[in-house]
């Protein structure tokens, strides 16, 4: 395999979260006076932090959002989570055959570090990641499409990033990846594929991974 590092985006790609979240999120905004569709999450907050959506709200309305908005937002994501969360489909056998293969790999996330244990302690992922293998965007303090996260973590795993493969589900992850200088392998399960055109491949299915990065 060329790659010394594989970069595992977390929501949508590790653990199924985007649809909940996003249909949270949009009920949420909707319930404050925001009105918002899943869609409208899915287009403008898929794949970012949460300042993104401070910012966005407060650059369109001009209004802010409650100062409690991140935890009770939060707390209803985890009891989503507790109740409907399942691992993406391959998510398991994918980081097996790595593991088996003795491919160093990480997951960077635009989520807190809280939600990323929740999401995988309900979906016995935890197994598979202890803290050295963690990283969030409250490690940086800028999410995606920034490029820090992902320069983050391959430093702290003692990888030059383009010895890093990114794997991704979302415009912004895609492009943090490629302003890293990694190459970026875009799933397109929910996120159409000419969203994610500036990835080096894109794939449908998450059990390809390992296939595709060692062809690459």
């Amino acid at each position: 395999m060329r790659y010394d590092l594989v970069i595992f985006d977390n929501d949508g790609v590790l653990v199924d979260s985007e649809p909940l979240s996003n249909r949270l999120l949009a009920g949420y905004l909707t319930e404050l006076g925001h009105p918002t569709s899943y869609d409208d999450s899915i287009r403008d907050y898929m794949g970012s932090a949460m300042h993104r959506v401070h910012d966005l709200v407060e650059e369109r309305t001009g209004q802010r959002l409650p100062d409690d908005f991140d935890d009770v937002f939060h707390a209803r994501v985890f009891a989503a989570f507790e109740r409907e969360l399942k691992p993406v489909a391959g998510a398991v056998e994918v980081l097996e055959t790595l593991a088996a293969d003795g491919v160093p790999y990480c997951v960077a996330s635009s989520g807190s570090h809280e939600r990323i244990r929740v999401g995988h302690r309900t979906t016995g992922l935890d197994r598979w990641f202890d803290d050295e293998r963690i990283f969030s965007s409250q490690d940086v303090g800028r999410g995606k499409p920034a490029p820090d996260l992902f320069l983050y973590a391959a430093e702290r795993m003692g990888v030059a990033p383009e010895r890093c493969a990114v794997v991704e589900d979302s415009p912004l992850g895609v492009q943090a990846a490629v302003a890293a200088g990694m190459d970026v392998y875009g799933f397109a399960s929910m996120t159409p594929a000419d969203k994610l055109a500036e990835a080096t491949q894109l794939f449908a299915d998450l059990r390809e991974v390992p296939g595709l990065l060692r062809r690459n």
